[in-house]
């Protein structure tokens, strides 16, 4: 199985960055993982949330591979612990899936054609953080969900 990670606009914060290049080297060792990195739409501040998240969408929707499982990455999600998202990508690689999507969207969320295209979504916690903040929380959380399948130390239960 691979996993893609599909990401809306680059980052800006520098320490974030240098986070998650750290972290998908480890996660290499484990499995096939790519970044894609989705341009942000440009459009004028004055756009309305819901026009935001349908252009993003669109741009989103190119990169999306065939018979793709895609999972988004919301605030409204279920929420897992490291156990339980580990059991989950160990039963979506045991179902045969070729390639599992993760997703975070913009800052207004997913457009309705986002949702109706993924098989669930995933929140990281109750409580809210920034969009680019998720990408290094997520990326560490799938590391530890291979360290627990493979028993490597770096989970202590």
């Amino acid at each position: 199985m691979k996993i893609r990670f599909v990401l809306n606009g680059k980052t800006e914060e520098k320490h974030i960055d240098l986070g998650c290049q750290i972290y998908e080297k480890r996660i290499k060792r484990f499995v096939a993982f790519d970044q894609v990195v989705v341009p942000s739409p440009r459009l004028p501040s004055s756009a309305k949330p819901m026009h935001v998240k349908e252009k993003e969408a669109e741009v989103m929707e190119k990169v999306f591979l065939t018979d793709e499982y895609i999972m988004l990455l919301d605030e409204g999600g279920q929420e897992m612990t490291s156990v339980e998202f580990s059991d989950f990508l160990q039963q979506r690689m045991n179902s045969g899936i070729k390639s599992l999507c993760f997703i975070v969207g913009g800052p207004h969320g997913f457009a309705d054609s986002i949702r109706q295209k993924s098989k669930g979504s995933l929140s990281l916690s109750k409580m809210t953080f920034p969009h680019q903040l998720v990408r290094l929380l997520f990326m560490e959380q799938l590391y530890r969900a291979f360290s627990i399948l493979r028993n490597d130390p770096y989970h202590h239960a």
